[in-house]
């Protein structure tokens, strides 16, 4: 029997030599430090779900805040709806943070998945020179060929009763041919200066341990700490014709002009009424 080269094993560290493996070790050594945020970092080669994966382990106990586990390839990533989320190996940043604000009314922390959505703009525009644009709630968008395309998302979800965990997924490499719908983007495809992971990882965590810093001082306040200002400067969808598909079975049709102080999205509909939406999926109408 004819050996079997390792790079025909996709799981492989040499199987596409254009995605090397992130470098845990160099990771833990730029980010964990005493007296900041992270407090540990784990690189996994491949899981379900990160989100799920540190759920598990805060209700186990053997998590902290700080903690941040991230995944080469995940088979059962997950989006807002229950959308699955998949790419190849190494091809992406998939990871989730364990934060607990503690302190902080409950009823800001649905600024959580907003706030990191400026961070990780903020970190890919430093470490990729990418032009980023955030879709309410939860995605990130960048432009392919003149089209807004969407290249990453963020789920949050609760662990236990003073813990929330934070996924991320971010589609770095990956080509034309590997887009999983024609309305998803990469950085590469969006002409991005560096596609080095370890880089990028780490810009998108420094950011975002700056800006939940900014909302913790200010006691989760989003206008105090600066973030609703950066977020509405941000997002893509005020101004946009737009369709909301609410809980229920109930779509709202109207322009969204504001993001209130709740972080909800604010629709003016035909009639005149101004109605704010705190759950939903909403599809841009029509362009910028």
């Amino acid at each position: 029997m004819t050996p079997r080269d390792a790079s025909d094993d996709p799981h492989s560290r040499w199987s596409d030599l254009d995605r090397p493996p992130l470098n845990a070790a160099a990771l833990r050594r730029g980010l964990v430090r005493e007296g900041g945020l992270w407090t540990g970092l784990d690189v996994v080669a491949r899981t379900g779900s990160t989100n799920s994966d540190l759920v598990a382990l805060a209700a186990a106990g053997k998590a902290a805040e700080g903690a941040v586990l991230v995944a080469e390839e995940q088979s059962a990533g997950r989006g807002r709806l229950d959308r699955r989320w998949t790419a190849p190996a190494r091809s992406g940043l998939f990871f989730s943070v364990l934060l607990a604000p503690s302190g902080i009314p409950v009823a800001r922390w649905g600024w959580l998945p907003l706030l990191t959505g400026v961070a990780v703009a903020t970190g890919l525009a430093r470490a990729a020179g990418v032009d980023t644009a955030l879709k309410w709630p939860n995605d990130l968008l960048v432009t392919v060929g003149g089209e807004e395309r969407k290249a990453g998302g963020i789920l949050a979800e609760r662990a236990g009763e003073d813990g929330v965990v934070v996924g991320v997924g971010i589609n770095v490499t990956l080509r034309a041919a590997e887009l999983p719908v024609p309305q998803a983007g990469s950085l590469a495809l969006a002409g991005a200066v560096s596609t080095d992971r370890d880089p990028l990882l780490r810009a998108v965590l420094r950011s975002l341990e700056e800006w939940y810093g900014r909302w913790r001082a200010a006691d989760g306040d989003p206008a105090d700490s600066g973030l609703h200002e950066v977020y509405t400067a941000g997002c893509a969808t005020l101004g946009r014709s737009v369709r909301a598909e609410l809980p229920g079975g109930r779509s709202l049709v109207g322009e969204a002009v504001a993001v209130d102080g709740d972080g909800r999205l604010v629709i003016a509909t035909e009639k005149g009424v101004q109605e704010p939406v705190g759950a939903g999926d909403v599809v841009h109408l029509r362009p910028m």
